[in-house]
């Protein structure tokens, strides 16, 4: 069962971060295998969306229900798809320079041992490559930031099986 934790500082805003993670319906514009998104429900508060997601001939839909808090946390819990489950947090503080710090965790399991053990093979270059794309968006969004902030991460990652 893969699982992963990491905090940033980014040099925007909580409620710039939290609009980008939020905006589920542009994923496909940014991050890597996400070919389709689409938003079946949509409030302040919670969303279910459908994610489309393919590698190579593999295509596989996922549809996950999203619990907003404004600017402070989003929570993501898997209604269906190939996973047997899966739950991510997003967590946005305001930090005194104007930025913020980002705590991202997720922790999830496939069906099947055959990707469970393919995926632990690949999982921590993913998640950086997904993360590191959530960053780049912001600065294509909000202006690279002067502050370096992908020099100010940190994360841990495991595999439990």
């Amino acid at each position: 069962m893969p699982r992963h934790s990491e905090t940033r500082r980014v040099p925007y805003t909580a409620e710039q971060m939290f609009d980008l993670v939020a905006d589920v319906g542009r994923y496909s514009e940014f991050l890597p295998w996400v070919i389709a998104t689409r938003i079946r429900a949509n409030d302040e508060t919670e969303m279910v969306a459908d994610l489309v997601v393919g590698f190579k001939s593999l295509r596989e839909t996922f549809t996950s229900k999203v619990n907003k808090d404004r600017a402070n946390r989003i929570a993501v819990d898997y209604l269906d798809g190939p996973l047997r489950y899966l739950h991510n947090e997003w967590h946005f503080r305001a930090i005194a320079d104007g930025g913020c710090e980002i705590d991202f965790s997720v922790d999830f399991a496939f069906r099947s041992r055959v990707f469970e053990s393919l995926a632990g093979q690949v999982f921590d270059r993913a998640l950086k490559k997904m993360t590191d794309s959530f960053e780049a968006r912001a600065d294509a969004l909000y202006g690279a930031g002067e502050s370096g902030a992908s020099g100010n991460s940190s994360s841990s990652a495991h595999s439990a099986a």
